[in-house]
């Protein structure tokens, strides 16, 4: 099964997120740091909150933060474009017979609405939320639970991530990893060679 992850490496959506973090932090007088982009990137949000709650000294409840991220993030995954070559690999991979899913820490409603703008969701059987197992997926009990919850061996996943904290764990899970360069990560590609069984910078590499 090749299992996908959604922000940046199906579409180019980490943008999005960083806009919502330098609007949010600026709000508070507050610039936007390295020490905050490791602590809340490529994380589920209710611990990305406990982290920001922490990180600015905010008396607003973790609900209370998720809430204004959703209203600053609004309907932008609407209109967000998918990464190059991404609709002519799934299409390669389903007539090559292979399972797809996507397995992914976004927000569940963002990641729908994604698929849906695309036309995506036909070509995966299943989308795991990392929201729903409560897990980030910088674990590697994230990827173990995702493939039980797939019914797969983790041997017998191939994860496309552009996260080095997810394909890291990713691979100690046991799973063929493909790194997938993104800009938003230029401070990390050095390290994916390192960590993934492959490191691409454009899907057009596996077609």
């Amino acid at each position: 099964m090749y299992l996908f992850d959604l922000d940046g490496t199906l579409i180019d959506s980490n943008g999005i997120w960083h806009d919502v973090d330098v609007t949010f932090l600026a709000r508070r007088g507050m610039p936007y740091t390295q020490e905050y982009y490791e602590g809340v990137a490529h994380t589920i949000l209710p611990q990305a909150a406990v982290f920001t709650k922490a990180y600015c000294r905010l008396e607003q409840s973790c609900e209370e933060i998720i809430a204004e991220w959703m209203e600053l993030a609004k309907d932008c995954y609407a209109h967000v474009a998918l990464k190059p070559r991404v609709r002519a690999l799934l299409d390669k991979l389903k007539a090559d017979g292979e399972r797809l899913a996507v397995f992914t820490s976004a927000v569940p409603s963002h990641c729908e609405t994604a698929l849906a703008v695309h036309g995506l969701a036909p070509y995966f059987e299943a989308v795991v939320f990392a929201y729903d197992l409560g897990v980030d997926k910088g674990c590697a009990e994230a990827f173990r639970l995702a493939c039980e919850r797939l019914g797969v061996k983790p041997e017998d996943c191939v994860f496309l991530d552009d996260s080095v904290k997810s394909c890291r764990a990713a691979k100690e899970a046991g799973l063929t990893v493909i790194g997938v360069y993104d800009p938003f990560f230029e401070s990390t590609k050095g390290e994916m060679p390192l960590v993934c069984d492959r490191f691409i910078r454009d899907f057009a590499e596996l077609l």
